[in-house]
């Protein structure tokens, strides 16, 4: 019996960030979004692993050759929590769904790569359907290895075969079934459910 749903975040619960954060950082900096693409990436697993902003914008300028933006203020929200609430789109259907289930008993989780600034956006959201949020920079541990897939079944109280995982990446999903969990490919709301329906009554038609 399958007893918890895990989601990802960015690419399952909202719409890929990445594109929208790019463009908002290359106006920001007045520097071309395929100057700021690849630059983005190769910081993007420190980042996610626990790095301090701080310290993120001064690897990221130093490349560039750019001035360090100031990150946080009593006055004005950090630039990536700026660029990251620009370009956060959630998706209003999986967020129901992930609601849905959680008043029909299901445990809910959210488990996701990212940095400690979206993780202080997520807090201020205030979703109240998550019984348990695990973010990768929080526990220094990234998808897929099979630690944070453990973290995230434990917290929920349940065993990785009770629980299904939900992710826009399949080296992620891979991860997720060598740790022993139920998991699939996201694609889009509607196979999300019909996918959920194949584990039982997971989902009603």
């Amino acid at each position: 019996m399958k007893k918890a749903v895990i989601f990802d975040w960015g690419g399952v619960l909202i719409d890929n960030p990445e594109p929208a954060f790019v463009h908002f950082m290359s106006q920001y900096f007045g520097v071309g979004e395929e100057v700021i693409s690849p630059v983005r990436k190769r910081l993007a697993l420190d980042f996610q692993r626990g790095m301090q902003e701080e310290e993120y914008w001064r690897r990221f300028c130093s490349e560039l050759g750019l001035s360090v933006p100031v990150v946080n203020s009593s006055h004005t929200k950090s630039l990536w929590a700026r660029a990251f609430e620009f370009a956060y789109s959630p998706k209003q259907e999986m967020f129901q769904l992930a609601s849905d289930l959680h008043r029909g008993g299901y445990k809910i989780a959210l488990l996701s790569n990212t940095e400690m600034p979206s993780v202080d956006f997520f807090k201020a959201q205030n979703y109240e359907m998550f019984d348990v949020a695990v973010f990768s920079c929080v526990e220094g541990i990234l998808k897929p290895d099979r630690e944070i897939y453990m973290i995230t079944v434990e917290r929920l109280g349940v065993s990785p075969r009770e629980a299904v995982f939900i992710d826009d990446k399949s080296d992620y999903v891979e991860g997720a079934r060598l740790a022993g969990l139920n998991a699939f490919l996201f694609q889009s709301p509607q196979q999300a459910k019909t996918e959920l329906r194949n584990y039982g009554k997971i989902v009603q038609k």
